[in-house]
């Protein structure tokens, strides 16, 4: 273990002791994301950066750095991560999910993937380079943002939109989610980079229909029709888009020996980001079980693949009866950065130093990012946390799950290829 790597251990085991749960709520929600953004303040500046701590409401603070590089006319880049944890049922987990404990080769913790791990390599790095007098290629901005997990309203959104100076001249950011190894024939790995990600809107399907007692059934009972239309969404498989980022997944894919049709764990994934997809999950209507109400409501979490917002729309209204009124809200559009270029390559170079026959292979991610608020400044974002794991570690399974955890040697091989991807981007 270099000391690069014992370092970004560390950091990350400390911040995954710091509970910085975002519940979404803001009464209940404490200051530690504010903990833990002072915890990496203080680390750069001891290694003598200059930081600006942004913190919109009590408990909900930022922190950026930059870092000056040897090209004035390459854009700079943003190496980004978020200090906030989606909440624990601690009766669920086997080892504490504050405890950052180490059993067997693996660390245990709300936040080993999603996403201290990160945060705590991009703060080892940004302080070596800083100890050792490395100037990248380019400007680097650290960024570590708070509220991802509830949308980045009070992060990386709030930041965009009233500091935008703090992302002068960038024009790439890496982050979340991708990098991680998945198996290809031959003991190979492939390493998932998301050169996109899906829009995010709200559907609301309602139902009106005439207010009645319950032992008079009635022909137009919102409840039952609300409920039809929900049954018709959730049978429903919109077809396959072929994007520019699923069309080189493909072609990369198959180039390096893998197969389309067994993707093993990763079929999940890769399937949701070919197609527009619609999920009901909150289901709304009456207050007492001998009132037939007059109106019923389901919500609907709507992902939709680059360049289909207004398909997405029509496909949805096909689905349901005519009577059955939609109402959109929340529309987050996707974003689709090139799937090949510069940063491309330095990825595919920085994965072949440590693992020669590992592949870079472009998808798209079905979920949303702060890179999605970088957009808003014409930042094309990239997700990508090198872990290389066992066949049979599923990392994106890890995402807000129990037991939380991910192999150590994995955080030593992200570091050490973070570290020269950001030297030579």
């Amino acid at each position: 273990m270099s000391a690069l790597e014992a370092e970004a251990l560390e950091f990350i085991r400390a911040l995954i002791r710091i509970d910085s749960v975002n519940t979404g709520e803001a009464s209940t929600i404490g200051d530690g994301e504010t903990r833990a953004a002072r915890f990496v303040q203080a680390r750069l500046e001891d290694a003598g950066y200059e930081t600006t701590l942004v913190e919109p409401v009590p408990g909900r603070a930022s922190v950026i750095a930059r870092l000056a590089g040897s090209d004035p006319d390459a854009g700079a880049l943003v190496a980004h991560a978020h200090l906030d944890v989606v909440p624990v049922e601690v009766e669920n987990w086997t080892y504490p999910p504050f405890g950052a404990e180490i059993h067997d080769g693996v660390l245990y913790g709300r936040g080993a993937v999603d996403m201290k791990d990160f945060a705590g390599m991009l703060l080892a790095i940004a302080r070596a380079f800083r100890r050792e007098g490395i100037v990248p290629r380019r400007d680097l901005i650290f960024a570590f943002f708070a509220d991802e997990e509830a949308g980045g309203v009070w992060g990386a959104r709030w930041i965009v939109r009233n500091r935008p100076e703090l992302f002068a001249g960038a024009t790439e950011a890496i982050s979340e989610v991708g990098g991680f190894s998945i198996p290809l024939p031959g003991d190979r790995r492939a390493y998932l980079v998301a050169t996109a990600e899906k829009g995010v809107t709200v559907a609301t399907l309602t139902a009106r229909g005439r207010a009645a007692h319950g032992s008079r059934p009635t022909a137009d009972n919102a409840v039952v029709r609300v409920a039809r239309a929900v049954a018709a969404v959730g049978a429903h498989t919109f077809p396959m888009v072929r994007t520019a980022t699923l069309g080189r997944f493909v072609e990369t894919w198959e180039r390096a020996g893998g197969r389309i049709d067994d993707l093993g764990f990763a079929a999940s994934l890769i399937d949701a980001g070919m197609r527009n997809t619609a999920s009901p999950t909150v289901l709304t209507a009456g207050g007492k079980p001998n009132v037939i109400p007059a109106t019923a409501s389901a919500a609907l979490d709507v992902r939709v693949v680059p360049g289909q917002a207004e398909a997405v729309r029509e496909q949805l209204a096909a689905l349901v009866d005519d009577d059955i009124e939609i109402t959109w809200a929340r529309d987050i559009p996707a974003i689709e950065a090139p799937t090949d270029g510069r940063l491309i390559d330095v990825l595919q170079d920085a994965i072949t130093a440590e693992d020669p026959d590992g592949t870079v292979v472009p998808y798209l991610l079905p979920a949303s990012t702060d890179n999605k608020h970088l957009a808003e400044l014409g930042i094309r974002g990239y997700g990508f946390v090198p872990l290389r794991v066992p066949a049979d570690f599923d990392v994106f399974g890890q995402f807000h799950a129990a037991d939380e955890r991910v192999p150590v040697e994995a955080l030593h091989f992200g570091t050490r290829v973070t570290a020269r991807l950001l030297r030579e981007a």
